[in-house]
This record gives C-alpha cells, structure tokens and sequence, in this order.
C-alpha cells in the first residue's frame, strides 16, 4: 500500500490481513467475495490494530529498516562485544588471578543498505567506554574465568532520508553482559607458583554469555542504546600453540528474547544471529604479542509483529590487536577492526585501547 488505509470498525470498512497470503484490505460482510480465492472464509482473515506495524505506510517502514541497522551497529560496535570477540578468549591464567579493564572505542562510518530504501548519506559516529572485571576459577580442576562488562555509549547518526536530513544524538549506558567460560582440555586450574612450568598445546574451551535488558530504552524512539530484552550466547573455542605462534578458532551462536515493546508497544522479535571467528597471534619476548583477526556473521532477521524484516547480516570483518605490558601488573591492549564485505549494516571502522590491571592469586 502507498498509504495508510482508513478504517473504522462501524458498519463501513475493517481492515484484514490474510494469514496465508499477507495480503491487507478492507473488508466488511458483503465484501468478502473480493479477497483473495483461498481467503474467502472470514476465519482464514486476522482483524489490525491501526496502531500495528502491519499498518505502518511503506516510507515509514524504510526508515525503522535503516534504524534497525543503526541498532545493529550499536551492538557491534560496543566495547562489550568486541570483549567478547577477541583473540586468546581461552587462554590459561593462575586461579584466583583478578583483572580489572578500562577501554575505549570509537567507530565511524557508512552503512550498507537496501538500494530499495530511500535512505542515502548514512553515517553513525560512535564512542565507547567499558568497565570489566575478569577472575580466574577453579571448576572442578579446569581453569575458568568469570567476566561482567558494564559499557557506556554515546551516538550521533544521520542520513538523508527522501532528500531531507534527519539526525539522531542519544547517549547512556548500554546493557551489561556476563560471561563465564572454562577450558575443558590443555588448561588445568593452577597456582601461580605451578602455572611457571606450564607450556599450551591444545586447548578446547567453551562459554556462556549472556546480555541483561539494563541499558538506557525509550520505546518512544527507534534507535536505543539498549536492547529492552535478554540475549545469549553459547560458544565454543579451541586455541592452538605452535612455537611462538598460537592459532585460535571460535563459533557461536546469539539467541534473542523478544523485544514486546518496541516503538509503542510492538513486539519485535529476531532470528539467532551465528558467527565464526579466527585468529594468528605472534608471542613476543616479555609478554608482548600481536594479532590478526577476522570475524564472519550471518542471521539474525528481525520480525516485527510477525512481520519479516530485510535485515539479515552476513558480514565480513577483519582487523589486529597489539598488547604489550607496562609493568607486572599493568599493560595495555590496542585494536582496530573494519568491514570488508557487508550485506547490512555493518561497513564502520572500529578503533579502541584498553588498559588491564591484575592483582590476587599469589602476584
């Protein structure tokens, strides 16, 4: 439809929508020979709410697509995920070790989206700041490590949209994450004093995250620093030591809630969001190392009111991590990415640094 349909549910016209065709019309009793030929019986037609995304006019659907994608970037382009996506994830420390981290990020760039959408000039600046707290565990004789990332956020978005600019400047703190992972092979829980004589081969490990709907909504606005719904995320990793270089390889998957009051009390719903990544890392002498990085994730369609959404991902992106430590117990970590193929939403530049300081377990 071109535009809106109006409607009242008196005695003139009740807008339907089919549940096998998706076709929408008014409908009233002595007009129902006119639906579609397998629609024909009132039970095979769901009534709208005029308020419901199915009656939102196609422009106005363009722009909560591009707003979507926005969204998207926000979780991308946090600190509290690319914690989560980094090199030596599964990497073995001393049991009781605690590390606390301070980073940065900042990203900038384009979006890719549907030529169809008359959305054009899209541009998202954003900046980052993470707190983490990271203790290593003994569970059950295999070292583990327990993680929680509170980030804040600030984005500045624009884009012209049917020629005329629009702009969105909103700030606040995005949703806290937990994290707990353990080393199920090569990497037995240890003390300080016994992790001196261990050397990696092989390590496998696994993890949990999870996302907590405790950052900033507003189910007024389309584009919100936080999610308003829970995520996890199951992972499974294997780390690789050959020499001074170490080879590591990670898959997971993102598992949604939904979302039941999204822009004035919608429900939007989304697909599993699956990713793979990999990384070469070169050790250094006295505790530098470096690495290249690379990250493919596709899914995660949205579904609004049980309407699909073209939002899919499937994206490529590439990037390098440089840590070197200032002392025993400090040292700090630099890192970058970018996209380099992108079906949706996700061609940005990402920078950050971040600082770790670690004490306990016998240091």
């Amino acid at each position: 439809m071109s535009k809106p349909i109006s409607y009242s549910s008196g005695n003139t016209f009740d807008l339907w929508r089919c549940r096998k065709c998706g076709n929408c019309r008014p409908l009233a009793g002595a007009m129902l020979d006119e639906a579609p030929e397998n629609c024909r019986q009132r039970g095979g037609m769901v009534e709208l709410n005029s308020r419901a995304w199915s009656n939102v006019v196609p422009e106005t659907r363009h722009m909560i697509i591009f707003l979507l994608f926005a969204c998207t970037l926000l979780a991308w382009g946090s600190p509290a995920r690319s914690q989560d996506i980094e090199p030596r994830a599964y990497s073995n420390a001393p049991v009781g070790v605690n590390f606390l981290i301070v980073g940065y990020a900042h990203t900038q760039g384009g979006l890719s989206l549907d030529p169809s959408l008359p959305v054009t000039n899209a541009k998202i600046d954003t900046s980052s700041t993470v707190l983490a707290y990271v203790r290593v565990l003994d569970l059950w004789g295999d070292s583990a490590k327990f993680q929680v990332i509170l980030p804040y956020m600030w984005l500045s978005g624009s884009a012209n949209y049917n020629g005329q600019a629009v702009k969105r400047v909103v700030d606040g703190f995005s949703d806290a994450r937990f994290r707990l992972s353990v080393n199920l092979y090569g990497a037995p829980a240890l003390t300080l004093k016994e992790f001196a004589g261990y050397e990696q081969d092989l390590i496998i490990g696994a993890s949990l995250s999870a996302s907590v709907p405790s950052g900033q909504y507003d189910s007024a606005r389309l584009v919100n620093i936080g999610a308003n719904r829970w995520s996890f995320t199951p992972e499974a990793g294997v780390s690789k030591a050959l020499g001074p270089w170490t080879l590591e390889a990670a898959i997971d998957a993102t598992l949604y809630t939904d979302n039941n009051d999204f822009f004035d009390g919608n429900t939007r719903s989304q697909a599993p969001l699956y990713l793979t990544e990999g990384h070469v890392i070169y050790n250094f002498s006295r505790g530098v190392w470096a690495s290249i990085d690379a990250t493919y994730f596709m899914g995660g369609r949205s579904t609004i009111d049980g309407i699909q959404i073209d939002d899919r991902q499937e994206n490529w992106r590439v990037g390098g991590s440089l840590a070197f430590p200032v002392n025993a117990r400090n040292s700090i970590k630099l890192y970058a990415s970018r996209g380099v193929s992108a079906r949706t939403g996700d061609n940005y530049d990402l920078i950050g640094i971040a600082w770790q300081y670690r004490w306990g377990g016998g240091l």
